[in-house]
Formats: C-alpha cells, sequence, structure tokens
C-alpha cells in the first residue's frame, strides 16, 4: 500500500489530478501493483477523503490547540509516531484539523506501533490531499523518510 501512496504522490501532482478509483484501479495494475495492495491503498485513500469531511470544523474553530493522546491512541501510533506528529505541529506544518486527519489515518495503517518510516508517507499523504504547503527542508524530511521505506 505505502508503494502506491508514494507512486500516487511522485505522479499526480494534485490529489484532484488523480483519476476515478477504478481507473487509477486500471493504471496502478498497468504498472504492476498487486491487486490487494492497490484494494487497501484506494481504501485507505477513500477514508482520507472522509477525514478531510469530518476534520473541516475543526478548521475553522482554532488556529492552535492542546493535543492529549489517549492510552490507545499511544499504544497504535507509539513514541516514534507521536513526536513525529509534535515535531510537524512544532513546525508550523500541521494544523490542528490535520494533526487530527494524520492521527486518524496512521490508526487506520496495518501496523502498531506506526514505524517513522511509515508515519512520514501517511504525513505526506495527508498534506498532500491537503494542496498544503510544505517547506523545502520539511519536504526532504518526508521524502528521505520515504526512501529508506522502499529500500526495505
Amino acid at each position: 500500500m505505502y508503494d502506491i501512496l508514494v507512486y500516487l504522490f511522485e505522479n499526480y501532482y494534485t490529489p484532484q489530478a488523480c483519476p476515478k478509483a477504478d481507473v487509477l484501479a486500471h493504471k496502478l495494475a498497468a504498472v504492476g501493483f498487486e491487486h490487494d495492495d492497490i484494494d487497501e491503498a484506494l481504501g485507505w485513500l477513500h477514508g482520507l477523503a472522509q477525514s478531510s469531511e469530518r476534520f473541516a470544523p475543526i478548521e475553522l474553530s482554532s488556529s492552535s490547540s492542546l493535543r492529549a493522546y489517549t492510552d490507545e491512541e499511544y499504544h497504535t501510533l507509539g513514541s516514534e509516531a507521536i513526536g513525529f506528529i509534535t515535531f510537524l505541529e512544532n513546525s508550523g506544518v500541521l494544523r490542528p484539523a490535520l494533526r487530527e486527519m494524520l492521527i486518524e489515518r496512521a490508526q487506520a495503517a496495518d501496523e502498531s506501533p506506526v514505524s517513522l518510516d511509515r508515519m512520514r508517507i501517511i504525513a505526506l499523504m495527508v498534506l498532500w490531499s491537503q494542496e498544503t504547503e510544505v517547506d523545502h527542508l520539511l519536504l526532504e524530511e518526508l521524502l528521505n523518510g520515504e526512501q529508506s521505506t522502499l529500500s526495505h
């Protein structure tokens, strides 16, 4: 699934540039991705779109907030992922709504705790989905993590 997410980021400048799910599935299969991975990635992306709608009211309500993690979230995400979320917040990239989207999408991932490399990809996709401007150095940090994930 993560290879597909990275492929989408690298090949489609914005989410709107992506074809509809059925056409995208055919394109991904033609490139050589496995059908199970395609289904998982498309399901994850559908959840990302739903998260955008669900957390939109948070975006309007405040520009800053304090986030306390539940025991379940801490167990699912792990300290590395939570530390990375905090880093993104402190960098000014992650507004409260994006933070909540990131947490929700990380919890939908297929591992617990979420590895830092996978968390970078999830963050990259959340920011990409919202067409968020990302500082060049931060983008490099996200992409460096992505490259080490793909080499495993």
